[in-house]
C-alpha cells in the first residue's frame, strides 16, 4: 500500500465498545494495521490505547471487570452537572497511557468531541491523549463535560458517531468503519395507530414514603429498572442517547459511506454491560473475520 493510507473509524456505543478490542486484534492477526485511527466516545478509548501501543493493557483491564467493580468505578457526583465525576475511571486510564501526547504517538489519532452550546464537532489531534479521550466519552448528564482550551466538550457521538469523515480528511484512501449500532432488526420503524392510553405506575406515592437519598439508593435508582417494568433513569438516558446516535450515524454514513463495514452483533449487550468484555471482544473478532474477504479485496486494489 505504498503511497496509500488505511483509516479505521471506531464508533461509540457504551460498553459495546469493548468489541473494538477484538476488531483491532483480529486485524493485526491477519496482517492489517491502520495508519489513521479516528475514535468517538468509547471508540476514542480503544483507538487511543491502540495508537499508544497499549491495547493489551486495556484488554486486561476490561476482561477483569465484574458488576461490582464497574459500580466501584462510578463515583457519584451529588452536586454539579453530571451523575458521575469520572475521577476513578480517569485514574485507571492514566495507568494505561500515562502522560502520552497525541502528536507523539506512532500512528495518527483523532478523538471526536462535541462542543456544548455551539454543537461544533471538535477533532482533537494534539495535546494530552487522556484529556482528549475524556472529552470524547463524556456522556451528557452522566460524565462531567471537559474544558479544553476554553471549550466545554462532551461525547462526540452527538455529532459524529462513526467518524469516517475524519479518516477521509486525514488522507485515508480506504476507510474501515466499526459500527456498534447496526445490529438491530427493524430499528426505527413506525408504530401507527397506537392508542394513547396510560398504564398506571405501581410505584408508591412519594408522599406516603419519603425517599432516602443515600449514595447506595442513588446508585440503585440510577442503574436499576423499576419492579413494575418501568425503565430506570440510566435506561432512559442511555436509550435516548442511543436512539439519537443511531439516527445521526445513519445520516452521516449515508452521506460518506466507508469502504468496508465491520458490524459486531452486539444487540443483546446493554450499553452499561461493561462486565461482559470477554464476550464483546470475541464478537468484534468474529465480525472482522466475516469482513475478511472485503478487506483483502480493497487492500489488493490499493496494492495493484
Amino acid at each position: 500500500m505504498t503511497g496509500h493510507k488505511l483509516g479505521i473509524a471506531l464508533g461509540g456505543g457504551g460498553a459495546r465498545g469493548w468489541a473494538h478490542i477484538g476488531v483491532l486484534k483480529a486485524l493485526h492477526d491477519i496482517g492489517i494495521q491502520p495508519d489513521i485511527i479516528a475514535g468517538t466516545s468509547i471508540g476514542a478509548i480503544a483507538g487511543g490505547c491502540y495508537a499508544a501501543n497499549e491495547l493489551p493493557k486495556l484488554e486486561e483491564f476490561s476482561t477483569n471487570l465484574t458488576r461490582r467493580k464497574v459500580l466501584g468505578l462510578l463515583d457519584v457526583n451529588v452536586k454539579g452537572n453530571s451523575f458521575i465525576t469520572g475521577r476513578r475511571i480517569c485514574s485507571v486510564l492514566k495507568t494505561q497511557i500515562e502522560d502520552r501526547r497525541i502528536e507523539d504517538l506512532d500512528k495518527k489519532f483523532v478523538a471526536v468531541a462535541t462542543e456544548i452550546g455551539t454543537g461544533h464537532e471538535v477533532w482533537m489531534s494534539k495535546g494530552q491523549l487522556m484529556e482528549a479521550m475524556r472529552a470524547s466519552y463524556a456522556l451528557p448528564g452522566i460524565f462531567k463535560p471537559v474544558n479544553i482550551n476554553g471549550r466545554w466538550l462532551f461525547d462526540g457521538a452527538m455529532v459524529n458517531p462513526v467518524p469516517v469523515s475524519v479518516c477521509r480528511a486525514l488522507g485515508a484512501s480506504v476507510v474501515i468503519a466499526v459500527n456498534l449500532n447496526s445490529d438491530v432488526f427493524g430499528k426505527g420503524t413506525v408504530v401507527p395507530n397506537h392508542e394513547a392510553k396510560i398504564v398506571e405506575d405501581e410505584e408508591e406515592d412519594c408522599e406516603k414514603k419519603p425517599y432516602n437519598y443515600s449514595l447506595s439508593n442513588l446508585r440503585s435508582q440510577f442503574f436499576k429498572d423499576n419492579d413494575s417494568g418501568a425503565p430506570g433513569l440510566s435506561s432512559v438516558m442511555l436509550e435516548a442517547f442511543n436512539i439519537t446516535q443511531d439516527r445521526i450515524a445513519r445520516a452521516r454514513l449515508a452521506g460518506d459511506p466507508p469502504d468496508i463495514s465491520i458490524t459486531p452483533r452486539v444487540n443483546d449487550i446493554g450499553l452499561f454491560d461493561f462486565h461482559r468484555a470477554t464476550e464483546l471482544i470475541q464478537m468484534g473478532a468474529e465480525a472482522t473475520m466475516r469482513a475478511r474477504d472485503d478487506l483483502k479485496h480493497h487492500l489488493a486494489l490499493l496494492a495493484a
